[in-house]
């Protein structure tokens, strides 16, 4: 069954003809053309396919599509101006925070979701926010300074 699905993607609103019971991952991706959120497990076991559904970080690899009719999605692609990196994507190119880079879309949401509500946040409060990313590549401390910083830059204090 096709339905039309009104939401709004990175500050723009669209209107996608979908089966409201894919998953959104799969609406970001093949309908939209959003490749940056990654599949990872399907299980919301990784963290890879996680983005925000109203400033709240969501697994979108088992999230109904149907159930964003009428809320904000935002997007790795989402968290730039433009062609302008977030202090967040410029801090992770600074501590040079990524390897493979699977996994380094739905860090980057989360973490923007934490700096959202704190621009100080603990080295604790990083790691229980990114608790559910799974990682390989063996970055983790990089990551956590990255975010750090970030929210240093945005609160206008000094890393």
């Amino acid at each position: 069954m096709t339905d039309t699905l009104d939401l709004v993607v990175n500050g723009r609103s669209v209107s996608v003809a979908c089966d409201g019971t894919v998953p959104l991952l799969t609406v970001l991706r093949d309908h939209l053309g959003l490749r940056g959120t990654k599949f990872g497990c399907g299980t919301e076991q990784c963290g890879a396919c996680m983005v925000l559904i109203d400033g709240k970080p969501e697994y979108s690899c088992s999230r109904e599509a149907g159930t964003v009719a009428g809320k904000t999605v935002v997007t790795v692609e989402g968290l730039c101006n433009g062609d302008d990196l977030s202090a967040l994507q410029q801090a992770f190119l600074d501590e040079q925070a990524g390897q493979c880079g699977y996994c380094l879309s739905g860090i980057l949401v989360s973490a923007m979701a934490l700096l959202d509500k704190n621009k100080s946040p603990s080295r604790a409060d990083i790691i229980a926010v990114l608790d559910p990313h799974l990682c390989r590549c063996g970055i983790q401390n990089r990551v956590v300074r990255a975010v750090q910083k970030a929210g240093a830059a945005l609160s206008g204090a000094q890393p």
